[in-house]
């Protein structure tokens, strides 16, 4: 279990580009050393060797059976889903985006930059939360949408339902994606943040959050 210091230790490599992905109250630790190195790398944006480890953190050994040679990656974004960090990046070997655990990974850092990259589809949130990658998934919701919160990613992210991803904004802002059974059922959720909702993703959230706005105001 981590204590403060880890966790803030981590969020500053990142450089705030990092983004939560909140499923339980724990947070699994265990690897400062790796993921401080990957969060550096991430704010950076230097290129890292990585070699995947085993499950009891030992590195397989060329010509046994799970060996694998290191990957070049270009680390894009640091999260947290299902209580452990896991990394998004590019591999330069296989031209892919991948998801990793960074408790799996035997980071490497060099001093080589790279661009920034257009993640599939533009869509962070989305691409997290549909990742087949180690760890939970999130359950099909049959309603999905979005908004910019008047509040910082950690205490949206300490707080929003499990299945949510948490994007970091800047020092003041982030956005919140969830789902739920109904459009209404997200407008709910988001009012219990008590803060300013704008740029509200689909328009059926939209008209959920008014139309509730809207039934309030008549009850008075």
């Amino acid at each position: 279990m981590w204590g403060p210091v880890e966790r803030k230790l981590a969020l500053e490599s990142a450089g705030g580009r990092n983004t939560l992905l909140w499923r339980s109250a724990r947070w699994i630790g265990g690897y400062p050393t790796a993921l401080t190195a990957v969060g550096t790398a991430v704010r950076l944006r230097h290129i890292l060797i990585t070699e995947v480890l085993r499950p009891d953190g030992t590195r397989p050994a060329p010509g046994e059976p799970d060996f694998a040679a290191a990957h070049r990656i270009e680390p894009h974004h640091l999260v947290v889903w299902a209580g452990r960090w896991y990394l998004i990046a590019y591999d330069l070997e296989d031209h892919h985006w991948r998801v990793h655990r960074v408790d799996r990974l035997h980071p490497r850092p060099t001093t080589r930059g790279f661009a920034p990259r257009e993640l599939p589809g533009g869509d962070l949130a989305h691409f997290v939360m549909s990742s087949h990658d180690r760890g939970d998934t999130p359950a099909a919701w049959q309603c999905t949408g979005s908004a910019r919160l008047n509040l910082p990613a950690h205490i949206v992210a300490r707080w929003a339902p499990g299945g949510s991803v948490v994007e970091h904004l800047d020092a003041d802002h982030c956005r919140l994606t969830l789902g739920a059974w109904s459009w209404a059922g997200i407008a709910g959720i988001l009012a219990t943040f008590d803060t300013d909702l704008t740029d509200l993703h689909p328009p059926e959230l939209l008209h959920a959050c008014h139309h509730i706005a809207h039934r309030s105001a008549d009850s008075r």
